[in-house]
């Protein structure tokens, strides 16, 4: 289908794009997938995903067995051709705005998945735990999503904190790598990092970098303990740069508030190794410290968030505040500084302000 583009009469030169994928367009792994669309730097992509479930889950009769099919979960909007990456890039992806597109979201338990249950590799004796889907209204007013308990009159409001579960780009060496995995490539991370306001950036493997994402989460616990967060659709505004000539070894994150690395692995401590390791080199080079005093001030002030504990390799984020740091740095050469910048001019042509979640 492709986009479709749009006119903003206060912003003329901004170029703004729009595209709602068929269901025969998403894409289920990264890697190995033809482009659907060529984008340029600077351009603003407004996007749809649909939740991980297809958006077939509906209802508390609707459960993950008898109502979805392994491998179609996680549907990936894209990917994109990005024009002017090249293998030895990194690819920076700025979020402005990720937003529900719907009034409603679920979570689930499933079979023989999650943090605190048998598994396929956790094999035990003991029965499965059953499935179940819980229905979450969104109390848009008040930025809330209301959980009903099932067995008793309990309910409770959480913060409504949207962000995306997966972001990625095809991985190097001509791999294809389902839509659940996340690795160096980026993928499905679930790291509540990835909201609006934030800038991913991602090293690029093939010609294009051919990114995507998907997975909405209206808000989760940190490690996605059962294996589902508050899944729902998305609209997401966003938009690239590509960064000549330095390649991210693993995915960077930038905010208003914090500088981050996501390492994946398992076990838990191998991706906690990867993702301090790698923010600890990006610190000594950026600040121009020796190794050894970016690890002691790296070690005295990451605050470091578990993302998940469910998937094929398990989330760490490192993250570093920037009140910690020297303000006049400019981390990735200033991408997330421009890229935030045009985002804000979107932001005011279409008369919105920015709701970004707290990190």
């Amino acid at each position: 289908m492709g986009f479709e583009d749009r006119q903003l009469p206060q912003q003329p030169g901004l170029r703004v794009r729009r595209y709602r994928p068929r269901e025969s367009e998403y894409a289920w792994t990264f890697g190995g997938v033809d482009p659907v669309d060529t984008v340029r730097p600077g351009e603003v992509l407004e996007l749809y995903t649909e939740d991980c479930f297809g958006g077939r889950i509906r209802s508390a009769t609707d459960l993950p067995a008898h109502t979805i099919e392994f491998p179609f979960i996680n549907p990936q909007t894209g990917p994109f051709y990005v024009e002017g990456a090249e293998p030895g890039d990194t690819l920076a992806v700025h979020l402005i705005d990720v937003s529900p597109a719907r009034d409603w979201a679920v979570s689930t338990s499933v079979t023989l998945f999650g943090a605190l249950s048998s598994t396929h590799i956790t094999a035990t004796l003991q029965d499965p735990l059953p499935e179940r889907t819980w229905v979450y209204r969104v109390l848009e007013s008040e930025r809330a999503v209301l959980f009903q308990a099932q067995d008793s009159d309990f309910a409770m409001r959480f913060p409504l904190q949207p962000f995306h579960g997966t972001v990625g780009v095809a991985p190097a060496a001509f791999e294809a790598r389902n839509v659940l995995v996340p690795d160096a490539f980026g993928g499905n991370m679930d790291s509540p990092e990835v909201r609006a306001g934030a800038t991913v950036y991602l090293g690029v493997n093939v010609p294009g970098a051919l990114f995507s994402l998907g997975d909405g989460h209206y808000t989760m616990g940190e490690g996605e303990a059962c294996g589902a967060a508050v899944e729902g659709a998305m609209n997401t505004v966003l938009t690239v740069e590509v960064i000549k000539g330095q390649a991210c070894e693993w995915p960077r994150l930038e905010s208003d508030e914090a500088i981050m690395v996501a390492g994946s692995c398992r076990p838990l401590e191998d991706a906690f190794r990867i993702s301090h390791s790698q923010l600890v080199r990006w610190v000594a080079a950026d600040l121009g410290l020796s190794l050894l005093d970016a690890y002691q001030l790296v070690s005295q002030a990451a605050r470091s968030r578990i993302a998940n504990v469910v998937d094929p390799n398990y989330t760490i984020v490192a993250k570093v505040p920037k009140r910690y740091l020297p303000s006049e740095v400019e981390w990735m050469g200033g991408a997330h500084r421009r890229l935030t910048r045009l985002g804000s001019d979107y932001l005011k042509a279409v008369g919105r302000e920015p709701v970004w979640a707290p990190g």
